[in-house]
């Protein structure tokens, strides 16, 4: 038999029980489809982190008041308490740090914004003029906050996106009064939409001056300081210019974590990863089941075909074609069921990115074709015992059916 015969013998035998075929296929697609939806899950959280991250701005070197003795970073650095402040003096002097580019420090606190009868709870964000460089945002309309002395505070806000709209609707904000915090604050400008980032949404904060939201919420530390450094080689250079020069400000006490967004991206990535590289071998636990399925109905094939085995060999067939007989079967039933689940998982994958736009569940390349590799290396593995027990038969044995 040529090898075509082979490959035309082996399809009319798999198409010739379809409830058998189907099984089979079916079994293997289920263990495709699921590694790659799983991937897709697990690369897409990895994504979406970076994602992240680099929307806050690039180049980015950030310092929290309090130390982590671990050298780690983890939300809780974000509130550990530290026996200094943080303040506005410190943000400025990093500003005449060599490595340096900008600076911009935050103040963050919760307060109710009031105008004309609306009344709305919102995040103040205080912070200064570079902050809107620092972190690559865009005003839709107006001016950001006066380049004044950071010590100073003008009665003036701008609003996020969607917070304007929730407060003046359809009309113009620019000009008008809020009420922030007791105070009554003039809107000067309003952000174009940013969305989600980090756990905020910069469409609903309104902006003012770092030092007016001190006295808002009676506080002299800063929440964090962003550091934007001259470029990506000096990065590594801001963060030890800055921690030299805090722990000199603060009597050689090393009292703040510096941490650069590539430290941070990097230890989420190699997270993320190997959370991706587990589910995806716990899926591929599946394809050893539908393995195992293939050997017991190629099995229980070789039975039902003795006759049809005899026969083969009986017209001169050797015990190899036998074999690739079989093992063709497998190899088509194995193929078939991959490229079913292949598409299975991308509609799957497809379905989390309509549900979800923001998560980018596409299925690593790696994923997919390991997911096939392995279908289509364990149907043939698992197709080797029934293809030898079907070459040894003797074709009288095979012919008398027993």
């Amino acid at each position: 038999m040529r090898g075509w015969d082979i490959l035309d013998f082996a399809r009319r035998a798999a198409t010739g029980s379809p409830l058998r075929t189907l099984l089979m296929t079916l079994a293997m697609a289920i263990g495709v489809a699921a590694v790659v939806v799983l991937t897709a899950l697990g690369d897409g959280a990895r994504r979406y982190v970076v994602d992240q991250f680099s929307s806050i701005g690039t180049n980015l070197v950030i310092v929290l008041p309090g130390r982590s003795q671990t050298g780690g970073f983890s939300p809780a650095n974000a509130v550990s308490t530290t026996p200094r402040d943080l303040t506005i003096d410190d943000a400025q002097a990093l500003t005449r740090l060599a490595a340096v580019a900008q600076v911009a420090p935050l103040a963050v606190g919760l307060s109710e914004v009031a105008v004309a009868g609306r009344l709305r709870e919102a995040m103040v964000l205080g912070t200064t003029r570079s902050y809107l460089a620092v972190r690559r945002l865009a005003l839709a309309q107006g001016q950001f906050l006066p380049d004044d002395d950071w010590g100073r505070g003008s009665a003036v806000t701008v609003l996020g996106a969607a917070l304007a709209r929730e407060l003046f609707g359809q009309g113009s904000a620019l000009g008008q009064t809020v009420r922030i915090g007791g105070r009554r604050l003039r809107v000067i400008g309003v952000m174009a939409p940013a969305g989600q980032g980090l756990g905020m949404n910069a469409d609903e904060v309104a902006i003012v001056p770092v030092a007016l939201a001190q006295a808002m919420f009676d506080s002299n530390t800063l929440f964090r300081v962003l550091i934007e450094a001259r470029s990506r080689d000096a990065i590594a250079a801001a963060r030890r210019q800055a921690t030299a020069l805090l722990k000199a400000r603060h009597d050689g006490e090393e009292d703040v974590t510096v941490i650069t967004e590539d430290a941070v991206l990097a230890t989420f990535d190699r997270v993320l990863l190997a959370l991706t590289a587990v589910v995806a071998a716990i899926a591929a636990i599946s394809l050893a089941v539908a393995g195992i399925l293939v050997m017991n109905v190629m099995l229980v094939a070789v039975a039902q075909r003795t006759g049809e085995i005899g026969l083969l060999k009986a017209l001169g067939a050797p015990a190899a074609t036998i074999r690739a007989v079989f093992l063709t079967e497998a190899a088509l039933l194995s193929l078939a069921g991959a490229l079913l689940g292949y598409a299975a998982g991308h509609a799957g994958a497809w379905g989390i990115r309509l549900l979800y736009p923001q998560f980018p569940a596409w299925p690593p390349l790696w994923a997919v074709v390991a997911a096939l590799g392995t279908a289509i290396g364990t149907g043939l593995l698992f197709g080797v015992m029934p293809a030898r027990r079907a070459a040894r038969l003797e074709p009288v044995a095979a012919l008398s059916r027993r």
